[in-house]
């Protein structure tokens, strides 16, 4: 039963049709206005971060004890064996609510992951992406995948060997920094758009002439979920 839930949950739509729609209908204008192949990806988060409860219980046991200090100090009717009872399941259920709100509320819970860490999951989510699409099996090796994983906020842009030499990381990067302000709103369509829209200027500045489009990839919104979802 456990498995089938789990399956239930990691089925579910990162996002809404509507964005999808909107996302998918932005690809297939890309493609069609420079004939090369992107495919756009999802994901709810890009890892568990088993750490993150932890940390936050401990944070939130330790302000609670500290609390408890302080009215040990103010009231010396808190050293009772009742108060010391009623302070000890304070301290212990602060810091599962703490915990709590670190697995279910992203902007707590990001507060105990290094944003380098972070950056760096989401980096091999989209290497997992690439391989598992078989993005490297295009004719000319010029197939690009743009990810946003949604829990860290952050973008990734994933270019085949083709691009190696002609498109630097920084120009690469100027591409996910458009696509940022959106994404923090939580405007994911937009932030796609924004990207897309980068990355056509960038290749028309780059002397890519518009070509046929090849329709090698489905122009479907990839979703997934690094907790069990399929990339």
């Amino acid at each position: 039963m456990s498995e089938a839930r789990d399956g239930a949950v990691a089925s579910r739509p990162v996002v809404s049709a509507d964005e999808a729609a909107a996302i998918e209908r932005r690809v297939a204008a890309f493609e069609a206005s420079t004939g090369v192949e992107i495919v756009a990806a999802v994901e709810r988060r890009s890892d568990i971060y088993p750490e993150v409860p932890w940390r936050a219980f401990a944070l939130g046991a330790a302000l609670a004890s500290l609390a408890v200090l302080v009215g040990h100090a103010l009231r010396a009717e808190w050293t009772t064996p009742g108060a010391l009872l009623a302070q000890a399941v304070a301290v212990l259920g602060t810091g599962a609510v703490a915990a709590l709100a670190a697995s279910f509320v992203p902007s707590f819970g990001r507060l105990f992951i290094r944003d380098g860490r972070m950056a760096e999951e989401v980096g091999q989510r989209a290497q997992v992406v690439f391989l598992a699409r078989e993005m490297f099996a295009t004719p000319g090796r010029d197939a690009i995948l743009v990810l946003v994983s949604l829990f860290e906020r952050h973008v990734v842009v994933v270019p085949d060997a083709a691009w190696r030499d002609r498109v630097s990381p920084a120009e690469w990067s100027a591409v996910v920094e458009r696509m940022a302000p959106p994404l923090a709103q939580g405007r994911l369509a937009q932030a796609f758009d924004a990207g897309l829209a980068a990355l056509e200027a960038l290749l028309a500045a780059k002397g890519i002439a518009a070509a046929r489009p090849r329709h090698l990839m489905a122009d479907t919104l990839v979703q997934g979920d690094a907790t069990g979802g399929q990339p």
